[in-house]
């Protein structure tokens, strides 16, 4: 069982600390590793950089951390892609490089303040159908326009209920790049991370009709793990 003492006192140090100390998405790797070459040039310069730029790769380290999350044990339901704050709950059309019917569904806006854990995960298990990628505009991503003009990337998924998701990562003021990590016609369980947005985002999921929103806005989400709607039964979606 996680978390036991083994008998060895370093063992056991070790292991608290790997479920306390959350690990990094691969993404972030490039930045930290430069940004220790960085604070060995520094600290040979003058000391005090060297403090200043061991600071800023700790803090890098954190923007690319990706916790381990349980998602729930409940059937037919969509999860959070992404921690933070939810900004819009709406009706709206999906992307229109989807493909889909340009036809308003509920929508969930996910705000991703620059101190929010940037991973996106798997709102449901399923399988991914398509993969869009849009470029656009650096708008705020709190803006309402933002979903409609920011660079964009969009995944349609295919719950094993047979429902529609519809997740779009979205690039916001300081964000800039987009990363996802998922191919058409990939199977993926609910909670897996398949993406990441650096430095300050947004992320929508679409939702079919009939479902009912459980979050209400102004409230935080937990990625992977917090419950954003329940899906209709089979056949009314």
């Amino acid at each position: 069982m996680s978390g036991q003492s083994t008998g060895n006192p370093l063992a056991h140090a070790i292991e608290l600390a790997r479920e306390t100390v959350p690990p990094m998405h691969p993404a972030g790797r490039p930045f930290v590793f430069g940004g220790l070459a960085a604070t060995l040039l520094l600290r040979r310069l003058w000391k005090p950089l060297g403090v200043a730029g061991a600071l800023t790769t700790a803090a890098t380290a954190a923007f690319f951390r990706e916790p381990k999350r349980v998602p729930p044990p409940r059937e037919n339901v969509a999860i959070a892609s992404a921690d933070g704050l939810v900004s819009l709950i709406e009706e709206a059309v999906p992307p229109p490089e989807l493909g889909l019917p340009a036809q308003p569904r509920m929508r969930v806006s996910v705000f991703l303040s620059v101190f929010d854990v940037h991973v996106q995960r798997t709102p449901a298990a399923g399988v991914v159908e398509k993969v869009a990628y849009r470029p656009g505009k650096f708008l705020s991503a709190d803006l309402d326009k933002a979903s409609e003009d920011n660079e964009r990337n969009s995944v349609l998924l295919r719950t094993v209920d047979g429902h529609e998701l519809v997740v779009v990562q979205i690039a916001g003021l300081v964000a800039r790049r987009i990363r996802c990590d998922v191919a058409e016609g990939e199977k993926v369980p609910a909670g897996q991370t398949y993406g990441i947005i650096r430095f300050g985002s947004r992320v929508d999921l679409y939702l079919p009709p009939g479902s009912r929103v459980l979050v209400a806005k102004g409230q935080r989400t937990v990625g992977g793990e917090t419950v954003l709607a329940e899906l209709p039964p089979l056949g009314e979606g």
